[in-house]
């Protein structure tokens, strides 16, 4: 691993508690390459998770995101094979994943499944102009399915910056990369997912994107170091899973953009607030209680995220824990993304959001909030770091060990390693 050894300190930094785990890692994922594929030149890449910060369920409607790689990842050992087919070996999958790149035509018994998001993204960058072709790869994740931590996103984006190390010298961007991606989740997979999530992948750090222009969204990276500020962000995984909530996902756009339309609009973010709440009377007949909720939320919550923004270039770390907080009880209020109705009795989320501010009540700071599309899962929290300890052991007597994750932000989204011999 010597060679890739600068390309793992970048991505995961020089300390050896992380360095060298990562440096086995990457050892494994090769040695299976090896033994699937045979020795042969080959690149290595990486795409992180990503946590969401602020701005839930904003960026389908062209709205504001604050979002933010982490350092847990999906990694790989790719190398083209002279031919049209794509096969994958994927840690944890007893069978490869295998897709002929001579159909790139939308297949319906592929919905839902990992062909069908190499398909797409193969399809969107070859209509965009980009070069791709057959391809061998050996992958491995640890970020957590179902955790909301987007797992799906880095997979995408993985696929896109294999597609774009091994056949396009690197020329395609990771906006472009990160497009790719929502394309091939939406038109290929089935899920009507926003932008965000890719976009974080592959651009790293912690971003502020907004996406009043979709086809041009304005990112603005944010040098800001929560641990610096003596904070630490942590997820607690509730359990759930996302495997079958897709009809969840799509209700919210679905039913935003049902009030946006009622205006003449295709998203919220066109509609005049105050114009919207006059006409919560007739659209509460036309659409019902909770499109309403849901429309309140995405517009105190898109100017929430300016505020956000604004807090952390001001390094105001109260102001933006409040916000936090704020984001959190809309989410749940008017959102209403804490648990699927499918299952009332499950709510996973919601008990870790009301032990979590039992927690709170007479601490310094802290705040907690739904992460990323919700129903299932994880949820966000920010602690002073004093309080991180003492919390894990709390939360876990309740969602069991190891429930309780402390999030490293990673400053860089996705990356390859040029295609090399063997290392």
């Amino acid at each position: 691993m010597k060679k890739i050894l600068p390309f793992l300190e970048r991505l995961y930094g020089p300390n050896l508690e992380k360095i060298d785990p990562q440096t086995e890692r990457y050892e494994r994922i090769d040695r299976n390459f090896v033994h699937s594929f045979g020795d042969r030149p080959r690149c290595y890449a990486s795409a992180p998770g990503r946590t969401e910060l602020g701005g839930n369920h904003t960026d389908h409607n062209h709205g504001r995101v604050l979002a933010a790689a982490i350092d847990l990842d999906m990694a790989a050992v790719a190398a083209a094979n002279g031919t049209m087919t794509v096969t994958v070996h994927s840690e944890g999958y007893e069978s490869p994943f295998v897709v002929d790149l001579e159909k790139l035509s939308v297949q319906e018994n592929e919905r839902e499944t990992t062909q069908s998001l190499i398909r797409g993204i193969a399809a969107r960058l070859e209509a965009t102009g980009y070069a791709i072709g057959g391809f061998d790869a050996c992958m491995a994740s640890d970020v957590l399915p179902g955790s909301g931590l987007s797992s799906s996103a880095a997979v995408e984006v993985l696929f896109g910056t294999i597609f774009n190390a091994l056949f396009n010298d690197g020329r395609i961007g990771p906006e472009e990369i990160a497009r790719a991606g929502q394309y091939s989740e939406n038109v290929y997979f089935g899920k009507p997912c926003g932008l965000m999530d890719q976009m974080a992948s592959a651009v790293g750090g912690v971003v502020a994107i907004d996406f009043r222009n979709p086809k041009v969204p304005e990112i603005q990276k944010l040098a800001f170091d929560f641990n610096a500020h003596g904070f630490d962000i942590l997820i607690v995984d509730t359990g759930g899973n996302h495997l079958d909530l897709t009809d969840d996902y799509a209700s919210i756009p679905t039913e935003m953009k049902l009030v946006a339309g009622f205006f003449g609009s295709e998203t919220l973010r066109d509609v005049d607030v105050e114009c919207f709440i006059g006409e919560i009377p007739a659209l509460r007949k036309k659409f019902g209680d909770r499109a309403v909720l849901r429309s309140l939320h995405f517009f105190d919550e898109n100017n929430r995220v300016a505020k956000q923004v604004e807090a952390l270039s001001k390094n105001d770390m109260r102001g933006f824990v409040q916000l936090a907080r704020e984001s959190g009880d809309s989410s749940i209020k008017w959102l209403q993304n804490v648990y699927s109705t499918k299952d009332a009795s499950s709510q996973g989320m919601p008990l870790a959001l009301a032990m979590t501010e039992k927690f709170l009540v007479g601490r310094n700071n802290g705040a907690c909030r739904v992460h990323g599309g919700g129903f299932a899962g994880a949820i966000l929290v920010i602690l002073p770091a004093a309080d991180t300890v003492d919390y894990a052991q709390y939360i876990e007597k309740v969602f069991g060990p190891g429930s309780a994750r402390l999030l490293a932000l990673r400053p860089h989204g996705a990356e390859y390693f040029e295609p090399i011999p063997g290392v």
